[in-house]
């Protein structure tokens, strides 16, 4: 659908990039926010829309979609209320070399869904060798530099954070330490052990953090650090954030409601790299959240029945995540007795600033990505209700509150219920 003049009526208006939380009108015209409040000048709508009962905010802004097959998983996106996403490197194949960019953005243009924002490979094939050509992939379109889940030599990060620093480049890592997390699929707890799981300890995602951090600091890269898992973790980047660092970190919306204990009896789709931990690790990560040090990420990763209907420790990690980002950000957000704004910035201006895009705002001149919600509406989290190819999650059978009506991309409509 072409770009229209909308007019959103009667609706509350939910904007945490400017503390703008009221019953309003929004106007969009040429693709951007044209007023708040009153039409600006000269404004005719070709299309009204009643909004009585909904709540518009920006469109949710995600840190980590692994995209498989991208047509579903973009409508996925946007029937989430998902506008923009940042896609990791550990695509197939890597994104390690500028063609493979320019094609993912080139596809995800064409299809006209969320806006697609690559990361591109750290190193060659995410291979931990030899330093992938950073300037190339940037000026394709990649916004930051990962290894995904891959490792990578410590003297290799050291020259990668160097060279990142130099030209102000992103670094982004999911702090693992490989040789503490080898063979582990769960967390070095006791459903690990009464199971009999090979556990990964908490100290291989400190060893990892700090690594990182104190690299950080010495050659003053922009840092993030992804889906951290512990609260221990998330207290060494309190730390670091205490020092004056230049350091950000998000938690996936499943680590700020599943702990370990969620595996109950061998349930792979409770399988998750990093593994759900002890139920204090996950009040510590709601107690990141809640302060505003961690953003809030979906952590998709589409998963195919044949990848979990096998024993535990076989399953392949990940859960379908853009559906239910803002279903489970709206259910933490009341658990935590928190003021909807700050529970939506989570999931919009607070990833919009780590990734340094123009998005997650309804301020005027902003591009207009919204996403029209009824925040009431109940509905069951079934492999029907899923429009992503990955219908695994733990949520199935759940009732979950919260369901998109409409989202705008640019002042498109690309999705209504």
């Amino acid at each position: 659908m072409n770009k229209q003049n909308l007019q959103l009526q009667n609706a509350r208006l939910v904007d945490p990039a400017s503390g703008l939380d009221a019953h309003l009108d929004l106007f969009v015209a040429d693709g951007r926010i044209a007023a708040v409040g009153q039409p600006p000048a000269g404004f005719s709508a070709d299309r009204s829309i009643d909004a009585a009962g909904l709540i518009v905010c920006p469109g949710l802004v995600d840190l980590s979609t692994r995209l498989g097959s991208i047509e579903p998983e973009l409508g996925a996106a946007v029937s989430g209320g998902v506008t923009s996403l940042a896609c990791p490197p550990d695509t197939k194949p890597p994104l390690d070399e500028p063609g493979l960019v320019e094609r993912l953005v080139r596809r995800s243009e064409t299809l006209g869904l969320a806006r697609v924002y690559p990361i591109g490979a750290l190193t060659q094939e995410l291979s931990g060798q030899r330093l992938a050509e950073m300037n190339s992939l940037a000026r394709a379109g990649c916004i930051g530099f990962s290894q995904a889940n891959q490792s990578i030599d410590t003297q290799l990060l050291l020259r990668a954070m160097q060279y990142a620093a130099t030209f102000g480049y992103a670094v982004r890592l999911r702090p693992q330490d490989q040789f503490l997390a080898r063979g582990g699929v769960a967390h070095d707890g006791e459903v690990a052990a009464r199971l009999g799981l090979t556990g990964v300890p908490v100290s291989a995602e400190t060893v990892a953090t700090a690594t990182a951090l104190l690299l950080a600091s010495e050659t003053g890269v922009r840092l993030h650090l992804s889906r951290l898992s512990s609260a221990a973790g998330v207290a060494l980047v309190r730390q670091a954030k205490h020092s004056g660092m230049q350091v950000s970190c998000d938690v996936s919306i499943h680590h700020l409601h599943l702990s370990e204990m969620d595996i109950g009896y061998f349930d792979s789709n409770a399988r998750f790299d990093p593994p759900l931990r002890a139920s204090s690790d996950r009040d510590a990560l709601r107690a990141a959240a809640r302060e505003g040090l961690a953003a809030i990420c979906s952590d998709h990763t589409p998963v195919d029945a044949d990848g979990k209907q096998v024993p535990f420790a076989e399953a392949l990690p990940g859960a379908t995540g853009l559906e239910l980002l803002l279903p489970l950000t709206l259910l933490w957000a009341e658990q935590s007795e928190l003021p909807l704004a700050t529970a939506l910035a989570r999931v919009t201006c607070d990833p919009a600033a780590i990734l340094g895009i123009d998005a997650g705002s309804l301020r005027i001149g902003s591009p207009a990505d919204v996403c029209v919600f009824d925040p009431a509406e109940s509905w069951r989290v079934t492999a029907e209700s899923l429009r992503s190819q990955g219908k695994n999650t733990p949520y199935l059978g759940y009732e979950v509150s919260g369901r998109v009506r409409m989202t705008l991309v640019g002042g498109r409509i690309v999705f209504e219920a």
